[in-house]
């Protein structure tokens, strides 16, 4: 029992209670208890009001809640009016039965939905309760995060959420972001780094300086996209809302001319009325859409529960339905396929030397520069040479580097540079694609140091994913030279790219390839809703206009980012590529259980208002076409959860 909640619980007891009372009731009936008298039928239709009213008495009181509002045309007020019709028809076991399976039904909605927000709930749960803030006398006082200014020393204890986004000011060790991208590996944090809200620290006390106030930071961002999400309905989901506007009144009526002109036409109105009042309540009951107007709601709630579980938030049911027709892939290269960062790809080295020692050189010349070429070689540097013992540097902006290491002069730079200082090249063999810098001692070639921006790991494999999940082309573009991004797309085995490209020829490429998809359509805007998708993959700043003009943005931001997460229609909570195919998947089951609901729930539904209308489907059919089709819908959706 601890797995459902105490409304839950509460309503379990009711349809526990008013099941026995009916049992009992029923039993009672055709054991010939009651007399076949006007006062052996009042007192069983006394009786039978009372499990009744246990089990539904907030459905009639929604009934008249509507009819006082004037919105008449609810599943409430089609279960009220049926069963009253049943009542006043005699028949009274299967008015209550009507009622309690209608309730079993609603239960079964409630606990999916339940079990659907798990996910979404996790994420919900980022948000911190308070925040631990330092005064300048060094004591500490718990304040409400909304309190959080900028500037504001904060003290996050072991097991703590972070309450805001700041940076590390004393303190390493690990924090949990499994809320924020569905990694379960913790990130490790240090003096000088950023940690982010929503986190959980580890074992380690951190005090962090807040960079933004609490309505700024990215958990609260993250929250009200959340929220936003339902408000962003799919094409389904409209068409089943859009359904039910005309389906219920056009049954109502139908329902109503089905209890009157009947009987009006056979010349015996008397005699026939309560026949086909029965039909007609018959016919209410499975009329009741609560199956199309729960279930396919509830499957794409469920899809984005599932991805938001993976670490990626999807911004609407709508952009969902989208995922799963895509097309053609368009991405950018730095950031979003490769690290967006310089590091060495390569060491190619002259008799004599090792890669090892060439970088050591190498960092020593560079250790003072801030050029992030020289800042790789730097990071690359596991044994580097003594701060002390270097001296004499000489930078030549744009060219190179020279500086003293000990009795050795280590030159570092392109070849331009190597020329004028007089040092003889060798042949340089092709190889990784990159900047080159060449590395001198004492005036003699020793070897070259390849500096690139490298492909990220698993981005071959996401794009491999990809294409093998329905995607046709992906296309990379890149402001980069030809050179470079013949490299990349070739390590990725990209076939697809354009290279040099300035913002504003980004988008028209995008739009020249979206035109190409509704070309291939045809004309009409029924093709245009059929075609193929487009998704632009960015990091969300850089590539706003991209992000806009393409059918689904996609932020691969670094984790954080304001504009990944404003700017884009999903957003990628860490730099894994290889969320994107997951959510591919997701998607298309999403979309795959919601058009079998409407399939089944409409074939069902058909079928059964045929035969009620003829006076061959009882009331208890009319019950599984209603709360048992709802169940069977809802059973369906529920499988989204175990993506």
């Amino acid at each position: 029992m601890d797995r459902f909640t105490d409304k839950q619980k509460k309503e379990l007891q009711r349809i526990g209670i008013s099941l026995v009372l009916f049992v009992i009731l029923m039993i009672a009936e055709h054991s010939g208890l009651f007399p076949d008298t006007m006062g052996g039928r009042i007192a069983l239709l006394l009786l039978y009001l009372v499990p009744y009213f246990i089990v539904g008495h907030d459905v009639v009181r929604k009934c008249l809640i509507g009819i006082k509002n004037r919105q008449l045309f609810d599943e409430s007020f089609l279960m009220t009016v049926a069963t009253i019709g049943a009542f006043g028809c005699g028949e009274f076991g299967e008015a209550v039965a009507v009622m309690l399976f209608y309730q079993v039904g609603e239960f079964f909605q409630g606990y999916a939905v339940g079990k659907s927000r798990g996910s979404i709930a996790d994420l919900m749960s980022m948000a911190p309760d308070f925040a631990n803030r330092e005064a300048e006398d060094g004591s500490v006082e718990v304040i409400d995060p909304d309190d959080i200014e900028v500037g504001d020393i904060l003290v996050i204890k072991p097991g703590e959420k972070v309450p805001t986004d700041g940076i590390v000011i004393e303190g390493s060790g690990l924090v949990n972001t499994s809320a924020l991208t569905g990694e379960s590996l913790p990130r490790l944090v240090k003096e000088g780094e950023q940690v982010i809200s929503g986190c959980i620290n580890g074992d380690t006390l951190l005090r962090v300086r807040a960079e933004k106030e609490f309505d700024d930071c990215t958990v609260s961002q993250i929250l009200e996209l959340v929220e936003d999400a339902s408000s962003r309905k799919s094409v389904t989901e409209n068409f089943i809302t859009r359904f039910a506007h005309y389906y219920t009144p056009a049954v109502v009526i139908a329902a109503v001319a089905l209890a009157f002109l009947p009987p009006l036409i056979s010349g015996d109105f008397v005699a026939e009325f309560g026949k086909w009042v029965l039909r007609a309540c018959t016919f209410l009951v499975i009329s009741c859409p609560c199956a199309l107007v729960i279930s396919v709601p509830l499957a794409f709630f469920g899809g984005i529960g599932a991805a938001s579980s993976k670490g990626v938030l999807v911004k609407g049911s709508n952009y969902l339905e989208l995922l799963a027709n895509l097309d053609t892939v368009v991405s950018d290269k730095t950031g979003t396929l490769t690290e967006g960062r310089f590091r060495v790809a390569m060491v190619e080295a002259a008799e004599g030397y090792d890669a090892a020692g060439i970088i050591r050189y190498a960092a020593a010349a560079e250790a003072g520069s801030t050029h992030p070429i020289a800042a790789a070689i730097v990071e690359a540097c596991d044994n580097p040479i003594p701060q002390s013992e270097i001296k004499d540097v000489r930078n030549v902006v744009g060219k190179g580097i020279t500086a003293k290491a000990g009795r050795d002069t280590i030159a570092v730079g392109n070849k331009g540079f190597f020329d004028e200082e007089g040092i003889e090249l060798p042949e340089i063999a092709a190889g990784v694609s990159g900047t080159n810098c060449y590395v001198a001692k004492n005036g003699r070639y020793i070897g070259t140091i390849i500096v690139a921006d490298v492909p990220k790991e698993g981005a071959k494999e996401a794009i491999r994913r990809m294409m093998e999940a329905g995607v046709k082309s992906v296309i990379m573009l890149t402001g980069d030279s030809e050179k470079v991004a013949s490299a990349v797309a070739a390590e990725l085995g990209i076939t697809d790219y354009r290279a040099e490209l300035l913002p504003q020829d980004k988008v028209n490429v995008v739009e020249e390839l979206l035109e190409g998809l509704r070309s291939r359509a045809g004309q009409g805007d029924k093709a245009d809703k059929k075609r193929g998708r487009l998704a632009f993959i960015g990091d969300g700043i850089n590539d706003a206009p991209v992000l806009s003009v393409a059918d689904v943005g996609i932020a691969m931001g670094s984790l954080g980012s304001d504009a990944a997460i404003e700017a884009a229609d999903v957003v990628i909570m860490d730099d894994d590529l290889e969320r994107i195919p997951s959510v591919m998947g997701i998607a298309r089951k999403t979309l795959g259980i919601s058009k079998q609901n409407i399939a089944f729930a409409l074939f069902v539904k058909f079928s059964c208002l045929v035969l009620g209308a003829l006076g061959i489907a009882n009331m208890w059919m009319a019950v599984f076409a209603d709360v048992g089709v709802a169940v069977i819908c809802i059973l369906n959706s529920m499988r989204m959860l175990k993506k």
